[in-house]
C-alpha cells in the first residue's frame, strides 16, 4: 500500500499516477474537469459489471425476446435497478469496513452455517464457470470454425493470461475488462441499429409488468438470475476493501459517493446491453414469427439471413468478448469466496482448471449449451438470497459500518428486493418439483 499519513488514505501500490490522482480529488484539490475526477475511482463496478452480460445473459434474452417479443424488458430494467442498489451496498460494505462479504460471514456466521454458505457458493460459481466458460467457446467456434472443445482450451489459455494482468496492479486488469465492456456495448449499438425495433413497444414493455404462462416465469426468474449476479455480489466488496482505503468520516463519504458513480456507469451499461439483447431478439424473431429460435446457435444462424452477414459477425465477437471477460471475473470470484469463508487460497491456473471440467463434460457429451446456459441462471437465481441477505444485515449495523451505515429507507428497499428474490425462487422450486400442478 501506498501510504500517506498526513492525508488518512492510503491505495494499492503499484498504480502510478492513479493513487496520488485518488488522493488528490478526495482531499479536494486539482482543478481538473469532473470525468477526470472521477477516472481514478472508475473499474470495480465495471470488472463486476461484466457478469451482468455474460453468455447466460445472451441464452435467457434471446429465448426471451424470440418467444415473448418485448414482454419480459421489464423483468430486465426491474433487475437492473436492483443490481445497482445491491451493488452500491457490497462496495459500501469493502470501503466501510475493509473486509469483504465472505470474510464478514466467517467473522459473525457460526461455523456451520459459514461452511455451509462456502459450499452453496462454490455450486453458484461452478453454475457461473459453466455459463461463461461455454459461450466463449461458442464464440470462438461461431467465428472460426474450432471445434467446441479445442476452443474451451484456447478460452482457458487466454483466461489464464488475462488473469496474469494483476501483478501490474488493479489498472491494468480493469482496463482490459472494460475494454471488452465496451466491445459487447458497441456491437449491440450497431445490432440495434440494424434491427429498426419498435421502440413504442419497448417503452410500454419496460415499464409495465406481464407474464404469459409458467414458461415466462422460468425465464423471468433466469433474467433476474443472470443480471443480479451472487459471486459478483462477494467479488465487488473485495474489489474496493483495499483499493482506495481511509477511516476519516468526511473522506469515507466523499469515496463512496465516487463509487456510487461508477455503479450508476457501469450498471447502466450492463442493462442497455442486456435489454439491447432481448430487443434484437424480439424485433429479429419474435417479429417474423421465429418463435423457436432459443439457442444461441440458432440465433447467429438466423441473424445473416434476416439482417446480412455482418449482423451474425458482430454477434459472435460480443459473444466472445462476453465469455472471455467474465471467464475471468468469475475466476476472480471464486478466488474470493474460497478466501473469504475458508481463508484458503489456491492458484488461479488450478481453480480454473477444476472448474472448466463441468463445461468440458456438456461439450463431451452434447448437452444443448443453450439450454444448459438457461439451466444454469437458475441456479444463480437461488444463490442469490445467501449473499443479498448477508449483504442487507451487515450494512444495516451501524457498529460495522459507521457514517457508511444504511438509512432505514435504504435498508427497507434492500429487504423489499431480498423478499422478492426468495419469493420468486419459492415459485420456481415449487414449478420445477410439481410441473405447475
Amino acid at each position: 500500500m501506498a501510504n500517506l499519513e498526513s492525508t488518512e488514505i492510503t491505495v494499492a501500490a503499484g498504480n502510478g499516477n492513479t493513487a496520488q490522482h485518488a488522493i488528490e480529488v478526495l482531499q479536494g484539490g486539482g482543478k481538473k474537469s469532473r470525468l477526470a475526477r472521477l477516472l481514478p475511482f472508475l473499474g470495480p463496478a465495471f470488472v463486476a459489471s461484466v457478469a451482468y452480460m455474460d453468455p447466460g445473459n445472451f441464452a435467457t434474452n434471446i429465448s426471451g425476446g424470440a418467444q415473448y417479443g418485448y414482454m419480459l424488458l421489464w423483468v430486465i430494467l426491474a433487475s437492473n435497478l436492483m443490481a445497482m442498489l445491491i451493488q452500491a451496498l457490497s462496495a459500501k460494505l469493502g470501503i466501510a469496513t475493509g473486509l469483504n462479504l465472505a470474510e464478514q460471514c466467517r467473522e459473525h456466521f457460526p461455523k456451520p452455517v459459514v461452511l455451509l454458505m462456502w459450499g452453496l457458493m462454490e455450486l453458484v460459481a461452478m453454475a457461473t464457470d459453466l455459463a461463461e466458460f461455454l459461450g466463449a467457446a461458442l464464440g470462438f467456434y461461431l467465428l472460426f470454425n474450432i471445434p467446441l472443445l479445442a476452443a474451451g482450451i484456447l478460452t482457458a489459455i487466454i483466461t489464464f493470461v488475462i488473469l496474469g494482468l494483476e501483478r501490474y496492479g488493479f489498472r491494468p486488469l480493469e482496463a482490459v475488462i472494460t475494454a471488452f465492456v465496451g466491445v459487447i456495448a458497441l456491437c449491440y449499438v450497431v445490432e440495434i441499429f440494424l434491427v429498426k425495433p419498435d421502440w413504442s413497444l419497448i417503452a410500454y414493455h419496460a415499464v409495465v409488468p406481464q407474464f404469459r404462462g409458467v414458461e415466462s416465469v422460468l425465464l423471468a426468474s433466469g433474467i433476474l438470475g443472470a443480471t443480479v449476479m451472487p459471486h459478483v455480489i462477494f467479488l465487488h466488496s473485495s474489489l474496493t476493501q483495499g483499493r482506495i482505503v481511509t477511516r476519516d468520516p468526511k473522506l469515507l463519504r466523499r469515496l463512496f459517493r465516487f463509487e456510487q458513480l461508477d455503479v450508476i456507469i457501469a450498471m447502466g451499461a450492463a442493462g442497455f446491453i442486456n435489454m439491447a439483447m432481448l430487443v434484437m431478439a424480439a424485433a429479429t424473431f419474435n417479429a417474423r414469427g421465429l418463435n423457436e429460435v432459443g439457442s444461441i446457435e440458432q440465433a447467429h444462424e438466423t441473424l445473416a439471413p434476416l439482417l446480412g452477414s455482418a449482423s451474425s459477425v458482430i454477434f459472435a465477437i460480443s459473444l466472445l468478448a462476453s465469455g472471455l471477460s467474465s471467464s475471468t471475473v468469475g475466476t476472480m470470484a471464486g478466488q474470493v469466496i474460497m478466501q473469504g469463508f475458508l481463508r484458503r487460497h489456491i492458484a488461479p491456473w488450478l481453480r480454473r482448471l477444476a472448474t472448466m471440467l463441468p463445461s468440458l463434460i456438456v461439450i463431451a457429451v452434447g448437452l444443448d449449451p443453450t439450454r444448459t446456459l438457461v439451466l444454469s441462471q437458475v441456479v444463480l437465481s437461488f444463490g442469490l438470497p445467501f449473499a443479498v441477505i448477508p449483504l442487507v444485515y451487515f450494512t444495516a449495523r451501524q457498529d460495522l459500518m459507521g457514517v457508511l451505515v444504511n438509512r432505514r429507507s435504504t435498508t427497507l428497499l434492500a429487504s423489499v428486493v431480498a423478499a422478492l428474490i426468495v419469493a420468486l425462487n419459492l415459485f420456481l422450486l415449487y414449478q420445477t418439483l410439481f410441473g405447475g400442478a
